[in-house]
């Protein structure tokens, strides 16, 4: 009975100090490739895949894919990403996604692209949930939806992501998937014109000309708004991701 409660004990120890070895390894290759090391990277992540840690099947998935320090493999840079995606790892998803919709490296199919996205994009990654909205706009991989468009354009500029702040603003100049308004096109445009996108500042000075001085005030004040809403979310979700790699 004792040496059971031990072993319990033992094995509880390795599960919670395993996964912070794992991380600084990883943080330590992640370095490494942020600098242009790439050979120093691999060292790092190499023992990491025999783990099947799935930041670093991500990671080596990518040097695989761009030959970083290796010859170029796109076939087993998917097989890394599939290994990471098995794991929910939603950026492993979504690179996963983007080479089922090319049909490059593996058949085209657009419905397990969709299903990929959707698995990502349902974990907050903003690329995800902007591709999200473009699937249901052009109906590909699943049936052509304005409204659910529109909504993951939504999520996906709640997140900053400039792209999808210019596409809802086209659906709001539009009325597709949401009620037609000038004034929340010249929202969303000049927000996604102030995070550097430019065909954004464009379609904002067509906006500003179709309303009235009044109409004009009210929508710069409420971008204002919605902007800075927008960064104090991003500057929270960051300071939490933070908190959580020290506890990790």
């Amino acid at each position: 009975m004792i040496k059971k409660s031990l072993l319990v004990v033992l094995l509880a120890l390795i599960s919670t100090i395993s996964p912070v070895t794992y991380s600084f390894d990883f943080d330590f290759g992640l370095y490494q490739l942020n600098r242009g090391e790439f050979k120093k990277a691999i060292e790092e992540f190499e023992p990491l895949l025999e783990e099947g840690y799935a930041p670093a099947q991500y990671q080596m998935g990518l040097i695989y894919l761009n030959g970083y320090s290796v010859p170029k493999d796109p076939k087993k840079a998917f097989e890394l990403f599939t290994l990471a995606a098995e794991q929910h790892y939603p950026d492993a998803q979504f690179d996963l996604a983007l080479m089922y919709s090319e049909g490059k490296v593996v058949e085209k199919d657009l419905k397990r692209a969709f299903e990929l996205t959707e698995k990502a994009a349902n974990k907050n990654l903003a690329s995800a949930q902007f591709n999200l909205g473009v699937m249901y706009y052009n109906g590909d991989g699943v049936k052509q939806d304005d409204f659910k468009a529109s909504r993951w354009f939504q999520r996906a500029a709640d997140m900053n992501y400039a792209l999808a702040q210019f596409n809802l603003a086209l659906m709001y100049y539009d009325g597709r998937g949401v009620q037609k308004s000038t004034e929340m096109s010249y929202i969303w445009n000049s927000i996604a014109a102030r995070n550097g996108y430019k065909d954004a500042e464009k379609s904002q000075a067509m906006d500003e000309r179709n309303l009235t001085a009044e109409k004009l005030e009210k929508a710069r004040e409420k971008a204002e708004r919605i902007y800075h809403k927008i960064i104090e979310q991003a500057n929270l979700r960051n300071k939490l991701a933070n908190e959580k790699s020290l506890i990790d």
